[in-house]
């Protein structure tokens, strides 16, 4: 069984200490919808955040 991961929407915004928790609450409120989210810093600016939308 293979499973796809398909990016939904990928968006950078402002880097935030708390961004994390947001992310984590998404993950475990819309994994029942096929809906996984993920958050990464930008490499080329360590002030910037990569917020994506996966479907699983």
């Amino acid at each position: 069984m293979e499973s796809k991961i398909e990016i939904l929407s990928t968006v950078k915004i402002q880097h935030s200490p708390d961004l994390y928790k947001i992310v984590d609450v998404l993950n475990r409120t819309l994994k029942q919808k096929d809906l996984m989210f993920g958050l990464a810093l930008d490499k080329e600016d360590q002030n910037t955040a990569i917020f994506s939308i996966y479907r699983t």
